[in-house]
């Protein structure tokens, strides 16, 4: 049946608000707002209201575009001085981790497969490491929503590991996915194959994200654009840049664009904020577009005969394989990392979108039992959301994890662009510094310090230097530095 491009669009509107009403009844519950999009996509899909959609490829290629802007938003907001402390764990955790998970996880299903079930559900070996390949990394969209929804202020820099996991750890699951299709199809590749494959995906997509990070930063820093909207837009050219040229390359295009997040986002850019407030709204419509449309691409009734055995992989990867990977591969840290911690890092092991995006490869592959992978992942996807998601916070609190937000002090409400070269602070006005002088001209503020506002009580007001300070004012200095140069 044709549907005219009038009633697609609006009935792609109404999901996606239905979907955004859907999450803010579930946020009352401490029910993930990702998860609250998915099942909005099963309500309306063929089980549900009849929406009928089942183009994999669509749904591949979607996820791909949506992954790489979670990539690299997530790899903007990354702070050097946040994850340098934790570098080192952060990337075994997303490495051996990832291949541990699959190892573990892969047994237990060509276990599972040899049992009486009567679920018609059988993997080979290299069936069953495929499966576990593609739900073998966190998702990156579910941990980066969960930890900021949530508010969640952790000890011990566990959130900036997490969330350098998360980030990192999908190039691998992806690259295990293809390397283990890459088997099925061709009846075996050789160990040096798979060596060299691993070693050129992630030299090609260190370099390459890093190199054509600081490109893009010196391109947008030094383009001179009349409408500063545009260079958001730029911004947007140089992700898919990046990710296409990455994996022309026979590089690893996720972790190109993950690395290219962080170079920029720790760089000195124009019009930095004006970027990250497009990418911030450019995420949460991709995860909405995202999880809705694999919420309509899978069909209810057709996970319930691998339900039995999506439970019982699911039950093995939370309580098994997923902690025994996070201590096999953080043993080389020894103390530095306390059993609380590891045990809260085995529980953040959620499941999302990524898992989902990669079973469609061995659909698109048509290797055999690719239907039964994808409705095992996407069901295991379910319990994960439903179960880790929202017990996080409760963990972390039962762990004695958990520490009160910083408070943030913002009395005055304005925000600096980066491009303007200059800082904001606030300042109490108390006895001592009183004491250097009751007027602003009598401070001795250092070259280039202004005290450009004053909060007294309930009023604002523009200071001038004979202005006598009052004990309780706060005082809002900018500190000039060098601007961008363009």
């Amino acid at each position: 049946m044709n549907v005219s491009i009038e009633i697609g669009l609006l009935v792609s509107a109404f999901l996606i608000f239905c979907s955004i009403l859907m999450s803010k009844t579930g946020y009352r519950f401490g029910i993930p707002t990702l998860l609250m999009f998915l099942l909005a996509g099963m309500l309306f899909g063929t089980d549900g209201l009849g929406i009928q959609f089942d183009d994999v490829s669509v749904a591949q290629h979607i996820g791909m575009v949506a992954l790489c802007i979670i990539l690299f938003t997530g790899g903007m907001d990354t702070k050097m001085e946040d994850i340098r402390p934790v570098l080192s764990p952060g990337v075994m955790l997303a490495t051996s981790g990832v291949f541990l998970t699959t190892l573990f996880c892969g047994l237990f299903v060509y276990w599972v497969s040899g049992w009486q079930l009567h679920t018609g559900v059988g993997f080979t070996l290299i069936g069953s490491l495929l499966l576990a390949a593609t739900m073998s990394s966190t998702d990156s969209a579910s941990v980066f929503n969960i930890l900021r929804s949530q508010q969640i202020n952790l000890k011990h820099n566990l959130k900036p590991m997490l969330e350098l996991e998360s980030g990192s750890n999908d190039p691998m699951a992806y690259l295990l996915t293809i390397i283990l299709i890459q088997c099925l199809q061709a009846g075996g590749v050789s160990g040096w194959e798979i060596l060299w494959s691993f070693l050129l995906q992630f030299v090609v997509g260190i370099a390459g994200g890093y190199l054509l990070g600081r490109l893009s930063v010196w391109l947008i820093n030094r383009v001179s654009l009349k409408n500063a909207e545009l260079y958001s837009i730029m911004v947007l050219c140089f992700i898919f840049i990046i990710y296409c040229s990455v994996y022309l390359m026979k590089g690893n295009g996720y972790l190109a664009v993950y690395i290219a997040g962080m170079v920029i986002g720790n760089s000195r850019l124009f019009k930095k904020k004006e970027i990250g407030t497009f990418l911030d709204g450019m995420t949460w419509l991709l995860q909405i577009v995202m999880f809705l449309m694999l919420g309509l691409l899978v069909n209810p009734h057709e996970m319930l005969p691998v339900m039995l055995t999506a439970v019982l992989v699911s039950v093995f990867m939370t309580f098994v394989a997923r902690p025994l990977s996070v201590w096999l591969s953080l043993l080389p840290f020894g103390r530095k990392i306390t059993h609380k911690s590891k045990l809260f890092i085995s529980w953040v092991g959620i499941r999302g979108a990524a898992p989902i995006i990669f079973a469609t490869y061995p659909v698109m592959a048509q290797v055999d039992g690719a239907s039964q992978i994808f409705n095992i992942v996407f069901f295991v996807t379910l319990i994960s959301l439903l179960f880790q998601g929202m017990s996080l916070s409760w963990v972390a609190r039962k762990l004695g994890l958990t520490e009160p937000l910083p408070e943030k002090e913002d009395n005055f409400g304005i925000e600096l662009t980066e491009d303007v070269g200059s800082t904001l602070r606030e300042v109490l006005c108390t006895e001592e510094l009183l004491q250097r002088g009751r007027h602003i001209r009598e401070l001795s503020l250092p070259e280039g310090t202004l005290v450009i506002m004053i909060k007294r009580g309930d009023r604002y007001i523009v200071p001038n230097g004979s202005l006598e300070l009052m004990l309780g004012d706060r005082l809002l200095f900018m500190q000039h530095g060098e601007t961008v140069e363009r």
